[in-house]
């Protein structure tokens, strides 16, 4: 693991953090800002990168855009948008070709940094308005990706037992905002926010790839300043006290019901105990051979899936199932049940070991793709703390059964959701 750490620099108005490492043949640029969620500027940044992306002063159409990043041996430019705890993280992420591959000696990872730069400071804007013609387009694609949700069951239980449990919490806010805002959207007020933007997040430049650590650092300082600034922090993680477990049915015109059931954890990224919650997990739902896959989906056939994850820095954990309507009680109970058994430590020597090893297995590869490292780093700068890959994979191997009957001691059911169909019940 050694050979992926991360120099991080101070730099003007955000973190420069490269990762020296001969492992990818490409090399990643991948620019990270994030602010706490906030319901009246969620839309607006929902469709900000969108419109980053789509053109620049220098490239005025997509058609130009793209035609450059052909040029630069098929770079590829993508965004996205997260929830990371109470955080809204907005991603550019940018992979070009290693000119040490290639015969062309060009430095392509300038090149990258340079183009980089256009997107995030040289927008396709005059008189403080972006250009109608992309704000408009772009609004129309943001609508489509808010529905979208409605349309994929899976997806939409999954939102709507967060909106349910952390109602009144900022973590309840949809990551792609809400329809009824999209309308109200300017090319002058989408730019003001730009500003804003990038005058209050917390930003984060990653350099991942076989780099020269010192020419990475002075092309950065030369192309990326901001002013600096105290980035704002979030409310810290859940701390609802419940007193009763709230049940939300929803009657939808669906074959195979959704049933979502919410936990409390009440541990988040970075406390000591986070180590035994990522073992519990694993053993309890998140891989096929743990308890909610074993016993809900192959000895009872009751789900057509079941699984549970973790929210690690908002302390949640979600089950999520596809069950037949007429077998929601039955459902309910053996994952309570699953549960119960985990607080008494009903759970054996074998099944803690073998969850260890995929635990690591997945986290290595997941490392073995320079997006994928960026991902696992990227949790110290939610967190705000500074925790090596190595180490906690280490933490996560000297797990002990009497840890994990400690954490699960902790988890508070919460919330459980069903969409089920329209004839159930009656």
């Amino acid at each position: 693991m050694d050979a992926l750490t991360e120099k991080v620099s101070e730099m003007q108005g955000y973190k420069l953090h490269v990762v020296k490492t001969d492992k990818y043949k490409t090399n990643n640029i991948v620019w990270r800002m994030k602010t706490p969620l906030a319901k009246e500027d969620l839309t607006k940044r929902a469709l900000l990168p969108h419109v980053l992306q789509s053109s620049s002063l220098k490239y005025p159409t997509t058609a130009s855009l793209r035609s450059y990043l052909d040029e630069l041996y098929g770079a590829t430019l993508f965004v996205d948008l997260a929830k990371k705890g109470e955080y809204h993280v907005v991603s550019f992420s940018f992979e070009i070709a290693n000119e040490k591959f290639l015969s062309d000696p060009s430095p392509l990872l300038e090149k990258g940094l340079e183009f980089l730069a256009e997107i995030l400071t040289n927008p396709n804007a005059n008189n403080g308005a972006f250009d109608q013609d992309t704000v408009e387009k772009e609004k129309r694609t943001l609508k489509q990706r808010i529905q979208s949700v409605f349309d994929d069951k899976m997806r939409y239980s999954n939102m709507r037992l967060i909106e349910e449990m952390c109602k009144g919490e900022p973590y309840a806010l949809q990551v792609n905002g809400e329809l009824d805002d999209v309308n109200s959207i300017t090319p002058e007020n989408l730019y003001d926010y730009f500003q804003k933007a990038f005058s209050e997040d917390e930003m984060d430049l990653y350099v991942i790839g076989d780099v020269n650590v010192e020419e990475v650092k002075n092309a950065a300082s030369r192309l990326l300043q901001f002013k600096a600034r105290e980035p704002q922090k979030a409310q810290a993680g859940s701390t609802r006290t419940k007193s009763e477990v709230k049940e939300v049915k929803e009657a939808q015109d669906v074959k195979q019901g959704k049933l979502n059931i919410g936990y409390r954890t009440n541990v988040v990224y970075g406390d000591k105990d986070y180590n035994a919650l990522q073992v519990f997990n694993g053993i309890f739902g998140g891989f096929s051979h743990s308890k909610l896959f074993i016993n809900v989906r192959e000895k009872a056939s009751l789900a057509y899936y079941a699984a549970s994850r973790l929210e690690s820095h908002k302390g949640l954990m979600m089950v999520m199932s596809g069950i037949d309507l007429k077998n929601y009680d039955q459902a309910v109970g053996i994952i309570k049940e699953q549960m119960e058994a985990m607080k008494k430590g009903d759970f054996t020597d074998k099944e803690l070991e073998q969850t260890k090893a995929v635990i690591q297995n997945q986290m290595l590869e997941t490392v073995d793709t320079a997006r994928g490292l960026i991902e696992i780093l990227y949790h110290n700068v939610i967190s705000g703390q500074e925790i090596p890959l190595d180490q906690w994979l280490s933490g996560m191997q000297k797990t002990t059964k009497e840890e994990i009957v400690a954490v699960a001691d902790k988890i508070e059911l919460d919330t459980i959701y069903f969409l089920t169909g329209t004839e159930a019940g009656k």
